[in-house]
């Protein structure tokens, strides 16, 4: 079996035809933030059978520690694979970013003891803390509280360049399983917390701040650092509202997601298990 896969744009694409091994949930804090996701989707897949169909050349890189690398097209800020940084002769493969469906799901939580305080796992997967046992690689130390607890929610990307400060009142929060934000993401879905464009504050960082809009969509845009790829919130003057990725939230925001939206375009892989109301395509206006 082969799956392809591509980043949001199209402008990197891969594929592998050898079996995805390892499929898991991570939870680890750079992760979350380098995806602003709930938590990342991931897999491996034999190097001998990967390669790029395109794009190398918009890879860029970023060293979220001494021994990882993390890789994200300069384009759009979609996390790709690295066939330069192998795990026991294997590539690891963000698989929100695939475009076919395959026989392997999850197996396991990982890095468990770091979860966001805003998702549960309720479902029966096995849980680590850390690496499951049998695997035997570094474990970093999570990231470490860039700014003291305060009032409003603060947040800023994996490298620290950009900072930011939520100041309005959430309108809502929710879990998108729309395949733009699957994508954009590299990860099961987008979770996001929406407050009017004037609730988000920039502290710094405004000069690293990329935006990608998809050229079809009406709203849709990525914004991301260019330097880590982190998704940086997003300022939506036409409605009003600021979109933030949860990921990227340093402190607990308070609020929790309300619902899952675009559930009819969810990846086959994923399964919903909380008690979350669920709609198929947007959240409905109240």
């Amino acid at each position: 079996m082969t799956a392809r896969g591509s980043c949001r744009c199209g402008a990197v694409a891969w594929e592998t035809d050898t079996p995805l091994e390892l499929m898991h949930h991570c939870h680890c804090g750079r992760c979350r933030k380098a995806h602003g996701a709930a938590y990342v989707t991931a897999a491996m897949c034999d190097v001998g059978g990967f390669g790029f169909l395109r794009g190398r050349d918009r890879i860029a890189r970023f060293a979220s520690s001494a021994e990882l690398q993390r890789t994200f097209c300069d384009r759009c800020g979609s996390a790709v694979p690295d066939d330069r940084q192998l795990w026991n002769g294997n590539v690891l493969l963000h698989v929100g970013t695939l475009d076919d469906d395959f026989a392997e799901r999850p197996g396991f939580h990982i890095f468990t003891a770091s979860q966001a305080p805003w998702v549960a796992i309720v479902d029966d997967l096995p849980a680590f803390d850390a690496y499951p046992p049998g695997i035997v690689a570094d474990v970093q130390p999570d990231l470490p509280p860039r700014t003291p607890p305060a009032g409003a929610p603060r947040g800023s990307c994996l490298c620290g360049g950009i900072a930011f400060v939520v100041t309005g009142a959430p309108l809502w929060s929710v879990h998108c399983h729309c395949g733009r934000c699957r994508r954009a993401r590299a990860a099961a879905f987008a979770s996001n917390l929406v407050t009017r464009g004037a609730g988000v504050q920039l502290l710094r960082g405004e000069d690293l701040l990329v935006a990608w809009k998809v050229p079809e969509a009406r709203w849709f845009t990525t914004v991301f650092c260019r330097r880590c790829g982190a998704k940086a919130p997003r300022i939506d003057p036409g409605r009003d509202l600021a979109i933030v990725p949860m990921g990227a939230l340093d402190d607990d925001p308070g609020v929790r997601p309300q619902a899952h939206i675009f559930v009819g375009s969810m990846a086959a892989w994923d399964a919903i298990t909380d008690d979350l109301p669920q709609h198929e395509a947007a959240r409905p206006i109240t």
